[in-house]
């Protein structure tokens, strides 16, 4: 990943909506070398997902914290905790606990839902789970 590619990361964080035409611009290269950079970013695993953020106050967000046993690779508990619904972030973390997450679901029965599929992997041995009242930022 060079300097350009970071320069392309970027743009798309603050406007993942640009075409590449206009990204082309900003960075002073074609449109197709640009669709080229970012298909090789994602290909490469630099960029994993392209999302969108919603403000809409029917959705629910928690934070999950998840304690793994030391039998058990965090990194493996992550690759698990990763296809569960409604799981949209995975942090690896030192101090209490191994891994917090971020859980959104429509309502409180679904992010408990998701929460109680984490409990269920394997070399989880406890969570702990905070509901969102407010973003702030």
């Amino acid at each position: 990943m060079d300097k350009t590619d970071e320069q392309i990361i970027s743009i798309l964080r603050e406007d993942a909506r640009l075409s590449y035409v206009d990204i082309a611009g900003k960075v002073g290269l074609s449109e197709a070398a640009v669709r080229r950079r970012v298909s090789n970013l994602v290909k490469n695993g630099v960029i994993r997902r392209f999302t969108i953020e919603v403000n809409e106050p029917q959705v629910t967000s928690a934070i999950t914290y998840v304690s793994v046993s030391p039998s058990h690779p965090t990194s493996e508990i992550s690759k698990k905790i990763v296809n569960v619904a409604g799981v949209e972030t995975i942090f690896e973390t030192t101090g209490s606990f191994d891994i917090a997450t971020i859980i959104k679901g429509s309502n409180i029965a679904e992010v408990n839902k998701s929460v109680e599929e984490i409990r269920r992997i394997t070399g989880v041995l406890k969570t702990d789970t905070s509901i969102i009242l407010r973003t702030i930022r």
